[in-house]
């Protein structure tokens, strides 16, 4: 009976995450689109450029082809000449030399940068693994980032300085995912709340990650307001927020608690200073026996 309701609770915890994390991606899911609309519609702009600028070229090759038959006849017909010649001027081709390529390589990038928004969302949104499994956490963090990109970008730079030596770690991918995009969110509106909505001035949300000894450690560092000394003991409570109404539902950093201390036998910490910022340090083990 014991083994069953630890069973049963285990996967009741597995729905719940499931649940919090498909709510934040309805939440972002505005800033998503737009994050993908923005390159589709350059992209469209440079497809009927391309479109334009390949009708003009095929008059130019239609008007270059009549006067080679001609040539070849032995008999080029002046007005053929001036016709070409006119057509020449008419499209430009010292413009178009110099924005075909370019628009196509426009292209491209966009068509990259909506095949990366789409893989991280794939990655994210995947529902989790019931068994742990060997995950590259760097690659983790950078979907996450892209995720939740439309939160961050009008307040704050992010910066990373993710270890390349950094071992795979045994986890669960989907709630470590949860864990990462809940504290960058936090990071987001605690910058947007010390400059203010209309504030041009960005500050900075840095994420690092390092081996230290046996422990897989990620630190979420940003430059808001810090959490307030009466609050600092109640961060990690079920509910408990500091945000304004409609902006948090007090759950993020209490699941992420649970996901990172519960489930991975892992330590989340945070460091503060009020008007200064916040750090939050997620420590993950390394060895292969983790429970």
């Amino acid at each position: 009976m014991i083994a069953d309701d630890v069973t049963e609770q285990k996967q009741l915890d597995s729905e719940v995450q499931q649940v919090q994390k498909l709510q934040s991606i309805g939440q972002l899911a505005a800033g998503i689109a737009h994050e993908i609309n923005t390159p589709i519609q350059y992209v469209g702009d440079n497809v009927r450029f391309l479109q334009d600028s390949f009708n003009d070229l095929a008059e130019v090759i239609s008007d270059s082809r009549k006067l080679l038959d001609e040539a070849g006849k032995g008999k080029v017909e002046p007005v053929s000449v001036a016709q070409l010649e006119e057509r020449i001027e008419e499209v430009d081709l010292d413009y178009l030399h110099e924005e075909i390529p370019a628009a196509i390589s426009q292209s491209l990038e966009g068509i990259d940068r909506v095949a990366k928004i789409v893989r991280a969302m794939k990655e994210f949104s995947h529902p989790g693994a019931e068994e742990k499994s060997l995950t590259d956490i760097n690659k983790a963090i950078e979907s996450t980032a892209i995720v939740t990109r439309n939160v961050w970008k009008y307040h704050a730079e992010l910066e990373m300085d993710l270890d390349p030596g950094m071992p795979e770690v045994l986890c669960f991918p989907g709630p470590f995912n949860e864990v990462i995009l809940n504290i960058i969110v936090n990071a987001a509106h605690a910058i947007t709340e010390k400059l203010g909505e209309s504030s041009t001035e960005k500050g900075v949300i840095r994420i690092t990650s390092r081996a230290e000894g046996d422990w897989a450690v990620v630190r979420i560092s940003d430059s808001g307001t810090g959490i307030p000394e009466a609050a600092q003991a109640h961060v990690f409570e079920p509910f408990f927020t500091t945000k304004e109404v409609g902006h948090g539902t007090g759950q993020g950093l209490s699941l992420s608690h649970r996901i990172i201390v519960d489930n991975h036998a892992g330590e989340l910490n945070f460091e503060t200073r009020a008007g200064e910022g916040t750090t939050f340090i997620v420590r993950l083990p390394l060895s292969s026996d983790a429970s």
